[in-house]
């Protein structure tokens, strides 16, 4: 993701079915994502195209560079992932568990033995995605950011 993926980030966080859960420990809009996101070194951003069309975003962070984050106790290198799709009209055709799978898969290749996932518990539609892309489901806990459904995916045995 670059600075001028910023503005398409920011139209897309407005969508009702990205509003309703982008949100922060209280249940509010999370800050919207912005030029000092992308310097983050333990955060890596990515928009998602399909036949050069973006349609959603992924990120991936490293849970130990934040004291008593709710993945610390993952592996060392373990990675944790937030997503959503943006464009509506694509929500409910399978997606979701594509772009995720192919995307964890890469992060495996990467090294990362471990991939961490925190939907809000009652996001039944992340929840589902996550499932079909074989994130083991471990717990619900309130956590620093509100709220989760704790799920992992370790790295399959070759």
């Amino acid at each position: 993701m670059t600075i001028g993926d910023l503005p398409l980030i920011g139209r897309w966080l407005q969508t009702p079915a990205v509003r309703e859960w982008w949100i922060d420990a209280n249940g509010q809009p999370a800050d919207p994502i912005g030029e000092d996101n992308l310097d983050d070194p333990d955060v890596a951003m990515w928009i998602v195209s399909s036949r050069s069309s973006p349609f959603a975003f992924i990120q991936d962070y490293d849970p130990h560079a934040w004291p008593d984050h709710h993945f610390g106790h993952l592996p060392l290198r373990s990675r944790g992932i937030d997503q959503f799709i943006g464009v509506q009209e694509l929500l409910g055709y399978g997606h979701d568990p594509a772009f995720i799978t192919a995307y964890v898969d890469r992060l495996h290749t990467g090294g990362a033995p471990v991939i961490g996932t925190d939907p809000h518990p009652t996001n039944a539609r992340a929840i589902r995605a996550y499932q079909k892309a074989w994130f083991q489901s471990k717990e619900e806990r309130l956590t620093e950011c509100g709220p989760c459904f704790l799920m992992e995916h370790a790295k399959r045995a070759e």
